[in-house]
């Protein structure tokens, strides 16, 4: 008898756990998460020239190029060497990259 006790107590016990299982509540929803836009990835920047780089270049004629403006300018320039994105090319190089030669 007291087997049966015990089958008919598991019985229920196991019925009302699928029974509260089942009838639970679902979680509330929550809004979704803002989410930033990722961020531009830019290349790294690249130290400015030194004086003995900017040297070395006007001994070997190249121009600088604006990676940014696409202009290139040539070693009497004052900007020769300054700007901020920029890069020593030939001339050719720079023309073949879409620049233009600066305005004096």
């Amino acid at each position: 008898m007291k087997a049966l006790h015990l089958l008919a107590l598991g019985s229920v016990l196991s019925a009302s756990l699928v029974f509260a299982q089942s009838t639970a509540t679902p979680p509330a929803k929550t809004a979704p998460a803002t989410t930033k836009p990722a961020a531009k990835t830019t290349a790294p920047k690249t130290p400015p020239p030194s004086a003995s780089d900017i040297a070395d270049a006007k001994a070997k004629g190249l121009v600088w190029f604006n990676n940014n403006t696409k202009v290139y300018h040539k070693s009497t320039d004052k900007e020769y060497g300054t700007t901020k994105n920029g890069k020593f090319l030939t001339e050719d190089a720079a023309k073949a990259a879409g620049g233009k030669l600066a305005k004096s």
